[in-house]
């Protein structure tokens, strides 16, 4: 049995459990609280974040080493098996990951000229992706690949942000915004969080002194 290490917020542990559904691997989760890290935590994370994968004694850390791990040593590749089609999803699981730290910016920045700036920035990111998407319904076509692993849980921040403030990121996207409907709705994306995880954001979001949480009401 595996365990996966995470916080239920945590969009890199969605990478893992998107994974591990994927595979069909039966796996245990164990939350810890970020704030008040435990002994045991630190004692085995070298870097002091979730996720962490603790395989036969062992424990992998980086959601990129864990994913990757899992797909190579578990069921069908969700990566392509052409070694420039890997290096290209990964450079694109990258690109996914600048778009993590953009949120994170609007999601806590008070200032509303930095917020509008970052907002600025993240709709030319989803422009480049609409350029690079193709018919669908996945990143890479009929394949589900890594690179949906990555953005599945980006998607998922705006399904809350929505409800509060139009930041005009999907409009004239059409690939992006069926990318996005398609993701929400496949198993694995839909089971990689708790049922409680939106209320959640949402709480998390309020308690930040930042010019979003102002918008929300």
């Amino acid at each position: 049995m595996l365990t996966l290490v995470s916080f239920d917020l945590c969009p890199y542990v969605q990478r893992a459990a998107i994974v591990l559904a994927e595979k069909g691997i039966p796996f245990e989760r164990r939350d810890v609280d970020l704030a008040n890290k435990p002994d045991w935590f630190r004692a085995i994370s070298p870097l002091g974040k979730v996720p962490l994968l603790q395989v036969d004694g062992e424990v992998l850390f980086e959601s990129a080493v864990i994913v990757e791990y899992l797909d190579e040593t578990c069921g069908a590749r969700l990566h392509s098996e052409d070694a420039l089609v890997r290096a290209r999803h990964r450079a694109w699981m990258e690109f996914g990951s600048s778009i993590l730290a953009d949120i994170w910016t609007v999601e806590t920045s008070p200032d509303r000229v930095a917020f509008d700036s970052k907002v600025r920035g993240l709709r030319g990111k989803f422009e480049r992706l609409e350029a690079e998407l193709g018919e669908g319904p996945w990143f890479a076509g009929r394949h589900f690949c890594l690179v949906d692993t990555v953005f599945a849980p980006i998607f998922r921040y705006f399904d809350v942000f929505d409800r509060f403030v139009d930041l005009g990121l999907f409009t004239d996207l059409p690939k992006v915004q069926a990318w996005r409907q398609m993701l929400s709705l496949r198993p694995s994306v839909r089971g990689a969080v708790a049922t409680d995880y939106e209320p959640k954001l949402e709480a998390f979001l309020r308690r930040q002194k930042s010019w979003l949480a102002t918008q929300m009401g």
